[in-house]
Protein backbone atom coordinates (compact mmCIF):
# COMPACT_ATOMS: atom_id res chain seq x y z
CA UNK A 1 0.00 0.00 0.00
CA UNK A 2 1.35 3.42 -0.69
CA UNK A 3 -0.31 5.18 2.37
CA UNK A 4 -0.32 3.64 6.03
CA UNK A 5 -3.24 5.82 7.23
CA UNK A 6 -5.90 7.87 5.46
CA UNK A 7 -6.48 11.65 5.20
CA UNK A 8 -9.27 11.47 7.79
CA UNK A 9 -8.15 9.12 10.18
CA UNK A 10 -5.75 10.71 12.20
CA UNK A 11 -5.80 11.99 16.21
CA UNK A 12 -4.19 13.30 18.85
CA UNK A 13 -3.53 9.61 20.25
CA UNK A 14 -1.41 9.00 16.72
CA UNK A 15 1.38 11.35 17.84
CA UNK A 16 4.50 10.45 16.96
CA UNK A 17 3.56 8.04 15.11
CA UNK A 18 5.62 8.33 11.60
CA UNK A 19 2.93 7.48 8.86
CA UNK A 20 2.30 7.87 4.95
CA UNK A 21 -0.47 9.61 3.38
CA UNK A 22 -1.41 9.59 -0.09
CA UNK A 23 -4.14 11.75 -2.29
CA UNK A 24 -4.85 14.89 -3.83
CA UNK A 25 -3.10 18.58 -3.24
CA UNK A 26 -6.15 20.84 -1.93
CA UNK A 27 -4.27 24.12 -1.14
CA UNK A 28 -0.52 25.22 -0.30
CA UNK A 29 -0.29 27.74 1.74
CA UNK A 30 3.89 29.03 1.63
CA UNK A 31 4.64 31.38 4.50
CA UNK A 32 8.60 30.81 2.84
CA UNK A 33 10.10 29.74 6.15
CA UNK A 34 6.88 27.38 6.61
CA UNK A 35 4.96 25.33 4.08
CA UNK A 36 1.74 23.99 4.66
CA UNK A 37 -0.20 21.53 2.23
CA UNK A 38 -3.65 20.46 2.82
CA UNK A 39 -3.51 16.93 1.62
CA UNK A 40 -7.18 15.48 0.57
CA UNK A 41 -8.40 11.71 -0.06
CA UNK A 42 -12.16 10.55 0.21
CA UNK A 43 -11.84 10.31 3.70
CA UNK A 44 -11.04 13.71 4.85
CA UNK A 45 -8.26 16.45 4.79
CA UNK A 46 -4.69 16.46 6.61
CA UNK A 47 -2.77 19.30 6.52
CA UNK A 48 1.17 18.89 6.19
CA UNK A 49 4.02 20.87 7.53
CA UNK A 50 7.45 21.72 6.17
CA UNK A 51 9.77 23.84 8.58
CA UNK A 52 12.97 25.18 7.54
CA UNK A 53 15.93 24.28 9.77
CA UNK A 54 13.72 20.72 10.33
CA UNK A 55 12.83 19.72 7.01
CA UNK A 56 15.12 18.58 4.35
CA UNK A 57 15.64 21.46 2.17
CA UNK A 58 14.73 19.88 -1.10
CA UNK A 59 11.83 18.99 0.47
CA UNK A 60 10.42 22.22 -0.10
CA UNK A 61 11.52 22.59 -3.82
CA UNK A 62 9.33 19.20 -4.57
CA UNK A 63 6.55 21.06 -2.63
CA UNK A 64 6.33 24.16 -4.25
CA UNK A 65 6.75 22.66 -7.73
CA UNK A 66 3.19 21.47 -6.62
CA UNK A 67 -0.09 22.63 -7.74
CA UNK A 68 -3.80 22.02 -7.24
CA UNK A 69 -5.13 19.18 -7.75
CA UNK A 70 -1.63 16.94 -8.07
CA UNK A 71 -1.57 13.24 -6.82
CA UNK A 72 1.48 13.14 -3.79
CA UNK A 73 2.78 10.65 -1.54
CA UNK A 74 3.96 12.02 1.66
CA UNK A 75 5.72 10.48 4.70
CA UNK A 76 6.31 12.24 8.00
CA UNK A 77 5.42 11.90 11.87
CA UNK A 78 2.39 13.07 13.39
CA UNK A 79 2.65 16.04 15.39
CA UNK A 80 0.19 18.41 17.78
CA UNK A 81 -0.97 21.25 15.74
CA UNK A 82 -0.48 24.76 17.32
CA UNK A 83 -3.50 26.05 15.58
CA UNK A 84 -5.94 23.74 15.76
CA UNK A 85 -8.58 23.97 13.54
CA UNK A 86 -11.93 22.85 15.17
CA UNK A 87 -13.72 22.27 11.69
CA UNK A 88 -12.19 19.12 10.50
CA UNK A 89 -12.02 15.94 12.92
CA UNK A 90 -8.26 15.89 12.04
CA UNK A 91 -7.96 19.45 13.27
CA UNK A 92 -6.07 18.52 16.04
CA UNK A 93 -2.78 17.22 14.46
CA UNK A 94 -0.53 17.64 11.61
CA UNK A 95 2.22 15.65 9.66
CA UNK A 96 6.02 17.41 9.74
CA UNK A 97 6.83 15.71 6.51
CA UNK A 98 10.20 13.90 6.09
CA UNK A 99 9.57 12.59 2.41
CA UNK A 100 7.15 13.92 -0.51
CA UNK A 101 7.05 12.44 -3.88
CA UNK A 102 4.80 13.40 -6.98
CA UNK A 103 2.85 10.28 -8.30
CA UNK A 104 0.96 12.48 -10.76
CA UNK A 105 0.36 15.89 -12.12
CA UNK A 106 -2.59 17.12 -12.86
CA UNK A 107 -3.31 20.24 -15.09
CA UNK A 108 -5.44 23.34 -13.01
CA UNK A 109 -8.98 21.91 -12.65
CA UNK A 110 -11.91 23.78 -14.66
CA UNK A 111 -13.37 24.46 -11.24
CA UNK A 112 -12.73 24.64 -7.49
CA UNK A 113 -12.87 21.36 -5.79
CA UNK A 114 -14.69 22.71 -2.52
CA UNK A 115 -18.26 22.26 -0.86
CA UNK A 116 -18.50 25.70 -2.29
CA UNK A 117 -17.86 25.38 -5.78
CA UNK A 118 -17.56 28.54 -8.90
CA UNK A 119 -18.22 25.63 -11.14
CA UNK A 120 -21.90 25.33 -12.90
CA UNK A 121 -24.01 22.70 -13.20
CA UNK A 122 -22.97 22.39 -16.61
CA UNK A 123 -19.41 22.20 -16.32
CA UNK A 124 -19.09 20.16 -13.43
CA UNK A 125 -21.44 17.29 -15.42
CA UNK A 126 -19.19 17.61 -18.05
CA UNK A 127 -16.13 16.87 -15.34
CA UNK A 128 -17.96 14.78 -13.47
CA UNK A 129 -15.00 12.66 -12.70
CA UNK A 130 -13.59 15.85 -10.80
CA UNK A 131 -16.96 17.07 -9.30
CA UNK A 132 -17.28 14.04 -7.35
CA UNK A 133 -14.27 14.83 -5.20
CA UNK A 134 -15.96 17.26 -4.11
CA UNK A 135 -17.21 16.98 -0.31
CA UNK A 136 -20.68 17.76 -0.93
CA UNK A 137 -20.89 15.03 -3.90
CA UNK A 138 -19.16 12.54 -1.83
CA UNK A 139 -21.63 12.54 0.96
CA UNK A 140 -24.68 11.95 -1.22
CA UNK A 141 -23.02 9.25 -2.34
CA UNK A 142 -21.72 7.62 1.14
CA UNK A 143 -25.62 8.57 1.73
CA UNK A 144 -27.15 6.21 -0.96
CA UNK A 145 -24.61 3.66 -0.33
CA UNK A 146 -25.64 3.14 3.42
CA UNK A 147 -29.58 3.34 2.03
CA UNK A 148 -28.67 0.50 -0.02
CA UNK A 149 -26.47 -1.19 2.81
CA UNK A 150 -29.66 -0.67 4.88
CA UNK A 151 -32.52 -2.15 2.65
CA UNK A 152 -30.83 -4.86 2.02
CA UNK A 153 -30.60 -5.60 5.83
CA UNK A 154 -33.96 -5.25 6.77
CA UNK A 155 -35.14 -7.34 3.50
CA UNK A 156 -33.27 -9.65 4.42
CA UNK A 157 -34.11 -10.29 7.68
CA UNK A 158 -38.19 -10.18 6.95
CA UNK A 159 -37.16 -13.74 4.66
CA UNK A 160 -37.05 -11.98 0.66
CA UNK A 161 -34.47 -13.27 -1.70
CA UNK A 162 -32.68 -11.00 -4.12
CA UNK A 163 -33.53 -11.86 -7.43
CA UNK A 164 -32.24 -10.23 -10.78
CA UNK A 165 -34.01 -10.21 -14.24
CA UNK A 166 -33.72 -9.68 -17.40
CA UNK A 167 -32.67 -6.21 -18.97
CA UNK A 168 -33.13 -7.03 -22.59
CA UNK A 169 -36.96 -7.74 -22.64
CA UNK A 170 -40.25 -6.81 -24.57
CA UNK A 171 -41.48 -3.40 -25.55
CA UNK A 172 -44.65 -3.33 -23.95
CA UNK A 173 -47.66 -0.60 -25.16
CA UNK A 174 -48.60 0.22 -21.89
CA UNK A 175 -46.58 2.96 -19.69
CA UNK A 176 -43.98 5.33 -20.85
CA UNK A 177 -41.90 4.86 -24.11
CA UNK A 178 -39.19 2.02 -24.23
CA UNK A 179 -36.01 2.01 -25.05
CA UNK A 180 -35.26 -0.02 -27.62
CA UNK A 181 -31.97 -2.48 -28.35
CA UNK A 182 -32.12 -3.80 -32.04
CA UNK A 183 -30.75 -7.57 -32.46
CA UNK A 184 -28.17 -8.47 -34.53
CA UNK A 185 -29.09 -12.04 -34.74
CA UNK A 186 -32.49 -11.42 -35.27
CA UNK A 187 -32.61 -8.57 -38.10
CA UNK A 188 -35.29 -6.30 -37.70
CA UNK A 189 -36.66 -7.37 -33.91
CA UNK A 190 -35.70 -5.23 -31.22
CA UNK A 191 -35.04 -5.53 -27.17
CA UNK A 192 -36.78 -3.02 -24.81
CA UNK A 193 -34.78 -1.92 -21.22
CA UNK A 194 -37.24 -2.63 -18.52
CA UNK A 195 -39.60 0.45 -17.19
CA UNK A 196 -39.91 -2.20 -14.16
CA UNK A 197 -39.33 -5.84 -13.70
CA UNK A 198 -43.29 -5.90 -12.98
CA UNK A 199 -44.08 -8.95 -15.02
CA UNK A 200 -41.02 -11.03 -14.05
CA UNK A 201 -41.70 -10.40 -10.16
CA UNK A 202 -45.20 -11.75 -10.98
CA UNK A 203 -43.73 -14.53 -12.73
CA UNK A 204 -41.51 -15.30 -9.72
CA UNK A 205 -44.50 -15.42 -7.52
CA UNK A 206 -46.33 -18.11 -9.53
CA UNK A 207 -42.54 -19.96 -8.99
CA UNK A 208 -43.37 -19.85 -5.83
CA UNK A 209 -40.70 -17.46 -4.20
CA UNK A 210 -42.91 -15.84 -2.15
CA UNK A 211 -40.37 -12.77 -0.93
CA UNK A 212 -38.54 -10.92 -3.77
CA UNK A 213 -36.95 -7.82 -4.00
CA UNK A 214 -34.17 -6.11 -5.96
CA UNK A 215 -32.31 -2.68 -6.18
CA UNK A 216 -32.53 -2.65 -9.59
CA UNK A 217 -31.84 -0.16 -12.87
CA UNK A 218 -34.83 0.55 -14.92
CA UNK A 219 -35.47 2.71 -17.90
CA UNK A 220 -38.01 5.49 -19.19
CA UNK A 221 -37.88 7.28 -22.63
CA UNK A 222 -39.97 10.51 -21.18
CA UNK A 223 -39.24 13.92 -21.01
CA UNK A 224 -36.78 15.06 -18.43
CA UNK A 225 -37.14 17.07 -15.21
CA UNK A 226 -35.15 17.52 -11.94
CA UNK A 227 -36.62 13.84 -10.49
CA UNK A 228 -36.28 12.45 -13.43
CA UNK A 229 -33.55 10.36 -15.08
CA UNK A 230 -33.83 7.83 -18.74
CA UNK A 231 -32.10 5.53 -16.20
CA UNK A 232 -32.89 5.17 -12.16
CA UNK A 233 -32.94 2.78 -9.49
CA UNK A 234 -36.18 1.05 -7.92
CA UNK A 235 -36.10 -0.85 -4.73
CA UNK A 236 -38.56 -3.23 -6.37
CA UNK A 237 -40.45 -5.94 -4.25
CA UNK A 238 -43.29 -8.48 -4.30
CA UNK A 239 -44.81 -10.64 -1.99
CA UNK A 240 -47.32 -14.01 -2.45
CA UNK A 241 -50.58 -14.73 0.03
CA UNK A 242 -50.75 -11.21 1.33
CA UNK A 243 -53.52 -8.72 1.32
CA UNK A 244 -53.45 -4.95 1.22
CA UNK A 245 -52.54 -4.28 4.67
CA UNK A 246 -49.46 -7.22 4.90
CA UNK A 247 -48.24 -4.86 2.11
CA UNK A 248 -48.76 -1.51 3.42
CA UNK A 249 -47.33 -2.47 7.30
CA UNK A 250 -44.30 -4.37 5.75
CA UNK A 251 -42.69 -1.61 3.52
CA UNK A 252 -44.01 0.46 6.58
CA UNK A 253 -41.66 -0.82 7.89
CA UNK A 254 -38.60 -0.75 5.82
CA UNK A 255 -39.15 3.63 5.39
CA UNK A 256 -38.92 3.04 9.18
CA UNK A 257 -36.20 1.03 9.51
CA UNK A 258 -34.43 3.49 6.93
CA UNK A 259 -34.86 6.48 8.92
CA UNK A 260 -34.13 4.75 11.90
CA UNK A 261 -30.27 3.62 11.20
CA UNK A 262 -29.70 6.32 8.34
CA UNK A 263 -30.40 9.48 9.72
CA UNK A 264 -31.23 8.43 13.53
CA UNK A 265 -35.06 9.68 13.32
CA UNK A 266 -37.98 7.68 15.00
CA UNK A 267 -41.04 8.10 12.34
CA UNK A 268 -44.40 9.47 14.00
CA UNK A 269 -47.55 8.08 12.76
CA UNK A 270 -47.71 6.85 9.18
CA UNK A 271 -51.14 8.97 7.92
CA UNK A 272 -53.36 7.02 5.39
CA UNK A 273 -55.79 8.84 3.26
CA UNK A 274 -57.61 8.06 0.25
CA UNK A 275 -57.09 9.28 -3.12
CA UNK A 276 -60.22 10.43 -3.19
CA UNK A 277 -59.59 12.42 0.01
CA UNK A 278 -56.42 13.72 -1.38
CA UNK A 279 -58.00 15.45 -4.27
CA UNK A 280 -60.14 17.03 -1.99
CA UNK A 281 -58.59 18.32 0.68
CA UNK A 282 -55.37 19.26 -1.13
CA UNK A 283 -55.77 18.72 -4.73
CA UNK A 284 -53.39 16.29 -5.22
CA UNK A 285 -52.40 12.93 -4.77
CA UNK A 286 -49.06 13.30 -3.34
CA UNK A 287 -49.55 16.11 -1.09
CA UNK A 288 -47.41 17.79 1.49
CA UNK A 289 -48.54 17.31 4.78
CA UNK A 290 -46.07 18.80 6.52
CA UNK A 291 -48.27 22.17 7.07
CA UNK A 292 -52.38 22.39 6.57
CA UNK A 293 -53.70 25.08 4.72
CA UNK A 294 -56.48 22.47 3.51
CA UNK A 295 -59.07 22.98 0.36
CA UNK A 296 -62.53 24.35 1.76
CA UNK A 297 -65.02 24.70 -0.88
CA UNK A 298 -67.13 27.41 -1.14
CA UNK A 299 -69.03 25.70 -4.05
CA UNK A 300 -69.39 22.51 -5.98
CA UNK A 301 -69.80 19.70 -3.41
CA UNK A 302 -73.15 17.75 -3.49
CA UNK A 303 -73.16 17.89 0.59
CA UNK A 304 -72.72 21.94 1.49
CA UNK A 305 -74.75 24.59 0.47
CA UNK A 306 -73.29 26.66 -2.01
CA UNK A 307 -72.28 30.22 -0.94
CA UNK A 308 -71.13 31.89 -3.83
CA UNK A 309 -73.82 31.89 -6.44
CA UNK A 310 -76.75 34.23 -6.91
CA UNK A 311 -74.86 37.34 -6.11
CA UNK A 312 -74.71 38.34 -9.95
CA UNK A 313 -70.88 37.50 -9.77
CA UNK A 314 -70.08 35.69 -13.06
CA UNK A 315 -66.77 34.31 -12.46
CA UNK A 316 -68.23 32.65 -9.70
CA UNK A 317 -71.74 31.45 -10.88
CA UNK A 318 -70.44 30.12 -13.95
CA UNK A 319 -67.58 27.75 -12.13
CA UNK A 320 -67.65 24.37 -11.37
CA UNK A 321 -65.64 24.65 -8.62
CA UNK A 322 -64.98 27.70 -5.85
CA UNK A 323 -62.76 26.67 -3.42
CA UNK A 324 -60.15 28.06 -1.65
CA UNK A 325 -56.81 27.97 1.70
CA UNK A 326 -56.56 29.90 4.63
CA UNK A 327 -53.31 31.15 4.80
CA UNK A 328 -52.55 32.00 8.84
CA UNK A 329 -51.44 35.66 9.27
CA UNK A 330 -51.51 36.60 6.25
CA UNK A 331 -53.89 39.80 6.69
CA UNK A 332 -50.56 41.67 6.58
CA UNK A 333 -50.03 41.24 3.19
CA UNK A 334 -50.24 44.51 1.19
CA UNK A 335 -52.46 44.81 -2.36
CA UNK A 336 -48.65 45.07 -3.63
CA UNK A 337 -47.70 41.26 -2.39
CA UNK A 338 -51.75 40.18 -3.11
CA UNK A 339 -50.82 41.52 -6.80
CA UNK A 340 -47.75 39.73 -7.50
CA UNK A 341 -49.46 36.42 -5.71
CA UNK A 342 -52.08 36.81 -8.56
CA UNK A 343 -49.80 37.53 -11.15
CA UNK A 344 -48.25 34.01 -9.83
CA UNK A 345 -51.05 32.36 -10.47
CA UNK A 346 -52.00 33.24 -13.93
CA UNK A 347 -48.67 32.03 -15.20
CA UNK A 348 -48.69 29.50 -17.62
CA UNK A 349 -47.02 26.61 -15.54
CA UNK A 350 -50.41 27.04 -12.94
CA UNK A 351 -52.58 28.87 -15.25
CA UNK A 352 -55.14 30.53 -13.48
CA UNK A 353 -57.39 33.34 -14.35
CA UNK A 354 -57.50 35.12 -11.52
CA UNK A 355 -57.60 35.23 -7.53
CA UNK A 356 -59.97 36.54 -4.72
CA UNK A 357 -58.82 37.42 -1.28
CA UNK A 358 -60.78 37.82 1.33
CA UNK A 359 -58.61 39.68 4.16
CA UNK A 360 -59.69 38.98 8.11
CA UNK A 361 -58.44 42.06 9.64
CA UNK A 362 -57.28 41.56 13.64
CA UNK A 363 -60.02 43.93 14.41
CA UNK A 364 -62.72 41.40 12.85
CA UNK A 365 -63.68 42.88 10.27
CA UNK A 366 -63.84 41.45 6.81
CA UNK A 367 -62.27 43.10 3.23
CA UNK A 368 -62.63 41.14 -0.05
CA UNK A 369 -61.69 41.86 -3.32
CA UNK A 370 -65.46 40.96 -4.21
CA UNK A 371 -66.96 43.37 -1.95
CA UNK A 372 -68.99 44.81 -4.45
CA UNK A 373 -70.70 41.53 -4.72
CA UNK A 374 -70.72 39.85 -1.68
CA UNK A 375 -71.27 41.86 1.94
CA UNK A 376 -69.19 40.97 5.59
CA UNK A 377 -72.23 38.36 6.25
CA UNK A 378 -71.63 36.61 3.42
CA UNK A 379 -68.27 36.64 3.83
CA UNK A 380 -68.39 35.48 7.35
CA UNK A 381 -70.26 32.51 6.22
CA UNK A 382 -67.47 31.66 4.37
CA UNK A 383 -64.93 31.81 7.25
CA UNK A 384 -67.88 29.71 9.65
CA UNK A 385 -67.27 27.08 6.34
CA UNK A 386 -63.34 27.51 6.70
CA UNK A 387 -64.08 26.40 10.86
CA UNK A 388 -66.32 24.03 9.85
CA UNK A 389 -64.06 22.00 7.90
CA UNK A 390 -61.31 21.73 10.36
CA UNK A 391 -59.67 24.71 9.59
CA UNK A 392 -59.09 27.85 11.95
CA UNK A 393 -59.50 30.68 10.01
CA UNK A 394 -59.04 33.69 12.56
CA UNK A 395 -58.35 37.49 12.79
CA UNK A 396 -55.25 38.71 10.86
CA UNK A 397 -55.62 35.65 8.57
CA UNK A 398 -55.91 35.39 4.89
CA UNK A 399 -58.46 33.90 2.53
CA UNK A 400 -57.46 33.25 -1.10
CA UNK A 401 -60.14 31.57 -3.52
CA UNK A 402 -59.64 30.19 -7.23
CA UNK A 403 -62.48 29.08 -9.22
CA UNK A 404 -63.50 27.36 -12.18
CA UNK A 405 -63.29 23.40 -13.87
CA UNK A 406 -63.07 21.54 -10.61
CA UNK A 407 -60.30 19.34 -11.83
CA UNK A 408 -58.08 22.76 -12.73
CA UNK A 409 -58.96 24.50 -10.10
CA UNK A 410 -57.62 22.34 -8.00
CA UNK A 411 -54.18 21.59 -9.46
CA UNK A 412 -53.91 25.15 -9.46
CA UNK A 413 -54.93 25.97 -5.73
CA UNK A 414 -52.40 23.02 -4.79
CA UNK A 415 -49.55 24.81 -6.47
CA UNK A 416 -50.74 28.01 -4.74
CA UNK A 417 -50.79 26.28 -1.32
CA UNK A 418 -47.29 25.06 -1.94
CA UNK A 419 -46.00 28.39 -2.45
CA UNK A 420 -47.03 29.62 0.33
CA UNK A 421 -46.20 27.16 2.22
CA UNK A 422 -42.78 27.32 1.04
CA UNK A 423 -43.03 31.71 1.51
CA UNK A 424 -43.74 31.06 5.21
CA UNK A 425 -41.08 28.34 5.84
CA UNK A 426 -43.61 25.95 6.57
CA UNK A 427 -42.25 23.15 4.41
CA UNK A 428 -38.56 22.24 7.05
CA UNK A 429 -36.55 20.02 4.32
CA UNK A 430 -35.23 18.21 8.17
CA UNK A 431 -39.31 17.51 8.91
CA UNK A 432 -40.48 14.16 7.76
CA UNK A 433 -44.53 13.25 7.22
CA UNK A 434 -44.87 9.76 5.64
CA UNK A 435 -48.26 9.29 4.04
CA UNK A 436 -50.48 6.48 2.55
CA UNK A 437 -52.16 7.41 -0.59
CA UNK A 438 -55.32 4.61 -1.11
CA UNK A 439 -58.22 3.35 -3.32
CA UNK A 440 -56.91 5.17 -6.52
CA UNK A 441 -59.02 5.22 -9.68
CA UNK A 442 -58.50 1.46 -11.53
CA UNK A 443 -59.08 3.55 -14.82
CA UNK A 444 -58.82 6.78 -16.83
CA UNK A 445 -60.39 7.64 -19.69
CA UNK A 446 -58.57 8.99 -22.41
CA UNK A 447 -60.41 11.37 -24.39
CA UNK A 448 -58.05 11.75 -27.45
CA UNK A 449 -57.95 7.87 -27.60
CA UNK A 450 -61.77 7.44 -26.50
CA UNK A 451 -60.70 4.49 -24.68
CA UNK A 452 -59.87 3.55 -21.15
CA UNK A 453 -56.04 3.21 -19.53
CA UNK A 454 -54.73 1.53 -16.90
CA UNK A 455 -54.03 4.24 -14.01
CA UNK A 456 -50.94 2.42 -12.90
CA UNK A 457 -50.66 -0.81 -14.98
CA UNK A 458 -52.76 -3.77 -16.81
CA UNK A 459 -51.93 -6.33 -13.97
CA UNK A 460 -53.52 -3.66 -11.23
CA UNK A 461 -56.32 -5.65 -9.08
CA UNK A 462 -59.37 -3.88 -8.84
CA UNK A 463 -61.05 -3.67 -5.14
CA UNK A 464 -62.79 -7.13 -5.06
CA UNK A 465 -66.19 -5.03 -4.09
CA UNK A 466 -65.86 -2.83 -7.32
CA UNK A 467 -65.42 -5.86 -9.81
CA UNK A 468 -69.32 -5.92 -10.65
CA UNK A 469 -69.04 -1.82 -11.69
CA UNK A 470 -66.39 -3.03 -14.65
CA UNK A 471 -69.36 -3.72 -16.82
CA UNK A 472 -71.47 -0.90 -15.93
CA UNK A 473 -69.20 1.56 -14.71
CA UNK A 474 -65.64 1.59 -15.01
CA UNK A 475 -64.27 4.85 -13.85
CA UNK A 476 -66.58 4.28 -10.50
CA UNK A 477 -63.46 1.03 -9.81
CA UNK A 478 -61.18 1.68 -7.30
CA UNK A 479 -57.95 -0.09 -7.49
CA UNK A 480 -56.28 -1.78 -4.93
CA UNK A 481 -53.21 0.23 -4.79
CA UNK A 482 -50.80 2.58 -3.00
CA UNK A 483 -48.85 5.33 -2.88
CA UNK A 484 -46.21 6.42 -0.13
CA UNK A 485 -45.97 9.96 -0.27
CA UNK A 486 -42.99 11.48 2.00
CA UNK A 487 -43.18 15.53 2.02
CA UNK A 488 -45.43 15.84 -1.04
CA UNK A 489 -43.14 13.57 -3.24
CA UNK A 490 -44.30 10.02 -4.15
CA UNK A 491 -41.40 8.35 -3.16
CA UNK A 492 -43.03 4.71 -4.03
CA UNK A 493 -45.90 3.31 -5.52
CA UNK A 494 -47.62 -0.48 -6.21
CA UNK A 495 -51.11 -2.91 -5.94
CA UNK A 496 -52.04 -5.92 -5.51
CA UNK A 497 -51.99 -7.36 -8.39
CA UNK A 498 -54.22 -9.74 -10.53
CA UNK A 499 -53.75 -13.37 -10.10
CA UNK A 500 -56.59 -15.38 -11.97
CA UNK A 501 -56.56 -15.59 -15.94
CA UNK A 502 -60.08 -14.82 -16.95
CA UNK A 503 -59.99 -11.43 -14.75
CA UNK A 504 -56.80 -10.44 -16.67
CA UNK A 505 -58.42 -11.25 -19.66
CA UNK A 506 -60.90 -9.52 -19.06
CA UNK A 507 -58.68 -6.34 -18.07
CA UNK A 508 -57.13 -6.62 -20.82
CA UNK A 509 -60.29 -6.51 -23.30
CA UNK A 510 -61.32 -2.74 -21.34
CA UNK A 511 -57.95 -1.38 -22.53
CA UNK A 512 -58.75 -2.26 -25.55
CA UNK A 513 -56.46 -4.87 -26.33
CA UNK A 514 -57.75 -7.63 -29.08
CA UNK A 515 -57.28 -11.54 -27.37
CA UNK A 516 -54.86 -11.54 -30.52
CA UNK A 517 -52.99 -8.32 -29.08
CA UNK A 518 -52.95 -9.61 -25.36
CA UNK A 519 -51.38 -13.22 -26.32
CA UNK A 520 -49.13 -11.79 -28.45
CA UNK A 521 -47.91 -9.35 -25.63
CA UNK A 522 -48.70 -11.00 -22.32
CA UNK A 523 -49.48 -14.48 -23.13
CA UNK A 524 -46.55 -16.08 -21.09
CA UNK A 525 -48.52 -14.37 -17.82
CA UNK A 526 -51.65 -15.51 -18.37
CA UNK A 527 -50.43 -18.95 -19.07
CA UNK A 528 -48.56 -19.00 -15.89
CA UNK A 529 -51.51 -17.93 -14.12
CA UNK A 530 -52.86 -21.20 -15.16
CA UNK A 531 -50.54 -23.23 -13.56
CA UNK A 532 -51.30 -22.51 -9.78
CA UNK A 533 -50.90 -18.76 -8.82
CA UNK A 534 -50.77 -17.23 -5.79
CA UNK A 535 -52.19 -14.30 -4.51
CA UNK A 536 -49.72 -11.54 -4.45
CA UNK A 537 -49.26 -7.99 -4.60
CA UNK A 538 -45.74 -5.83 -4.11
CA UNK A 539 -44.32 -2.29 -4.60
CA UNK A 540 -41.52 -0.40 -6.05
CA UNK A 541 -39.63 2.74 -3.94
CA UNK A 542 -37.70 5.01 -6.56
CA UNK A 543 -34.35 4.56 -4.81
CA UNK A 544 -32.81 8.26 -6.57
CA UNK A 545 -36.19 9.80 -4.85
CA UNK A 546 -35.44 8.62 -1.60
CA UNK A 547 -31.72 8.76 -1.47
CA UNK A 548 -32.67 12.53 -2.72
CA UNK A 549 -35.13 13.23 -0.09
CA UNK A 550 -33.02 11.90 2.56
CA UNK A 551 -29.98 13.99 1.64
CA UNK A 552 -32.68 17.37 1.60
CA UNK A 553 -32.20 17.91 -1.94
CA UNK A 554 -34.24 18.44 -4.51
CA UNK A 555 -32.73 17.28 -7.39
CA UNK A 556 -32.05 13.30 -7.89
CA UNK A 557 -28.65 13.86 -9.84
CA UNK A 558 -27.08 14.93 -6.96
CA UNK A 559 -27.63 11.09 -5.70
CA UNK A 560 -26.52 9.43 -9.15
CA UNK A 561 -22.82 9.13 -9.50
CA UNK A 562 -22.98 9.82 -13.76
CA UNK A 563 -26.44 11.50 -13.99
CA UNK A 564 -27.63 12.48 -17.56
CA UNK A 565 -28.72 16.29 -17.91
CA UNK A 566 -32.37 17.76 -18.48
CA UNK A 567 -32.03 16.63 -22.50
CA UNK A 568 -31.19 13.39 -21.48
CA UNK A 569 -27.60 13.56 -22.14
CA UNK A 570 -23.82 12.63 -20.91
CA UNK A 571 -22.33 15.74 -21.49
CA UNK A 572 -19.07 14.05 -19.83
CA UNK A 573 -18.95 11.12 -22.07
CA UNK A 574 -20.52 12.71 -25.16
CA UNK A 575 -23.69 9.95 -25.23
CA UNK A 576 -25.89 9.59 -26.96
CA UNK A 577 -23.89 9.76 -30.12
CA UNK A 578 -23.37 8.66 -33.54
CA UNK A 579 -22.67 5.02 -34.79
CA UNK A 580 -20.83 4.12 -37.60
CA UNK A 581 -22.15 2.86 -40.74
CA UNK A 582 -20.87 -0.84 -40.46
CA UNK A 583 -22.77 -0.73 -36.45
CA UNK A 584 -25.89 0.11 -38.62
CA UNK A 585 -25.28 -2.16 -41.77
CA UNK A 586 -24.67 -4.96 -39.46
CA UNK A 587 -27.87 -4.02 -37.51
CA UNK A 588 -29.91 -4.03 -40.60
CA UNK A 589 -30.82 -0.66 -39.79
CA UNK A 590 -31.42 2.38 -42.15
CA UNK A 591 -30.71 6.00 -41.62
CA UNK A 592 -33.68 8.46 -42.62
CA UNK A 593 -31.37 9.63 -44.94
CA UNK A 594 -31.45 6.42 -46.49
CA UNK A 595 -35.44 5.99 -46.26
CA UNK A 596 -35.66 9.12 -48.29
Amino acid sequence: MLRTHTCGELRLSNVDQQVTLAGWVQTIRDKGGVLWIDLRDRYGLTQLILEEGVTAPELFDVARSLGREYVVNATGTVVERKSKNPNIPTGNIEIRVSALSVLNPAKLPPFLIEDDTDGGDDLRMKYRYLDLRRNAVRRNLELRHKMAQQTRIYMDGQGFIEVETPVLIKSTPEGARDFVVPSRMNPGEFYALPQSPQTFKQLLMVSGFDRYYQIVKCFRDEDLRADRQPEFTQIDCEMSFIEQEDILQMFEGLVRHLFKTVKGIDLPEVLRMTYAEAMSLYGSDKPDTRFGMKFVELKGTFDTVDLTSGKNFGVFDSAELVVGINVPGGASYTRKQIDELTDWVKRPQVGAKGLIYVRYNEDGTLKSSVDKFYSEDDLKQWVARFNGEGETCQPGDLILVISGEAAKARKQLNELRLEMGSRLGLRNPDEFKVLWVLDFPLLEYGEEEQRWFAMHHPFTSPKPEDIPLLDTDPGAVRANAYDMVINGTEVGGGSIRIFQRDLQARMFDLLGFSPEEAKAQFGFLMDAFEFGAPPHGGIAFGFDRLCSIFGGADSIRDFIAFPKNNSGRDVMIDSPSVISQAQLDELKIKTVAETK
